[in-house]
């Protein structure tokens, strides 16, 4: 398995671009963004190249600073918007050679939801350019009220109903916690469908405790857990690491 960073939560001390190289002195080969569009691409560019990161994951569709929906996938109304926002995206994506786009539903219940989601991901899989692949991420209702995809189980159903090689599961140990009270079950459940990990502890989301196991996540547990299931993924802390970033990066050593 392969530790990337989450540049969205991890080293917040300091400006956006200084934190690739802070990645990069801490062992880093990969690093996400989870909004990269309010800064050029060729500066996030320019970034990843000089400190010889690989940059894997983003989120789509682009943030909303007009009180709008934080991502409207599911939602039947804006399938337009949804469809013209993809395509912006694309265009980050490929210029900064992106592997994952996570796909966020939105707000929304019920069938037109669930079939609008399916739709627009199938839409979203065949006007993926070559080489990035979708995924989707049941987020808790505590940090997420109202969002559509809050369970696994669900995540389960439309990716089956989507049908398609390049839409996958996005694991994140934190919600999986949250949601389901067990986040190594969720994996064992899951793995199948899983090409993407990212990690964070519950109720918080902080820093993975691997010494005291102060907090609800057993992370030695489902660390050997995803070894046995043969995930040879990244696995990507996103986390709220404290004052100093470099003194909770000790789960790095289990992978």
């Amino acid at each position: 398995m392969k530790p990337a960073a989450n540049l969205s939560l991890l080293w917040q001390e300091l400006p956006y671009l200084d934190r690739f190289e802070a990645a990069a002195k801490a062992g880093f080969a990969a690093v996400e963004v989870l909004f990269p569009y309010d800064v050029a691409v060729k500066e996030t560019q320019r970034a990843c190249l000089t400190h010889g990161l690989d940059l894997i994951l983003i989120n789509a569709p682009p943030p909303n600073y007009t009180g709008g929906p934080r991502g409207f996938a599911a939602m039947p109304e804006l399938v337009a918007r949804f469809r013209a926002d993809m395509i912006r995206v694309y265009r980050y994506a490929e210029a900064l050679n992106v592997k994952f786009v996570h796909v966020m539903a939105g707000d929304g219940s019920g069938t037109a939801a669930t079939d609008t989601f399916i739709s627009n991901l199938i839409w979203a899989s065949a006007a993926a350019p070559k080489g990035i692949a979708l995924t989707i991420e049941p987020l808790n209702p505590v940090a997420m009220p109202g969002y559509f995809l809050n369970d696994y189980q669900l995540a389960q159903d439309i990716i089956h109903a989507v049908d398609q090689a390049n839409v996958g599961l996005q694991y994140d140990s934190y919600h999986a916690q949250m949601i389901h009270g067990d986040a190594v079950k969720v994996f064992e459940k899951c793995h199948e469908n899983i090409c993407h990990v990212q990690i964070g502890d519950a109720p918080d989301r902080s820093a993975p405790d691997i010494v005291s196991g102060s907090g609800q996540v057993d992370f030695a547990a489902l660390f050997k857990t995803m070894k046995a299931c043969d995930y040879a993924g990244w696995v990507s802390g996103e986390y709220h690491p404290g004052p100093v970033t470099e003194n909770s990066l000790d789960w790095m050593k289990l992978l």
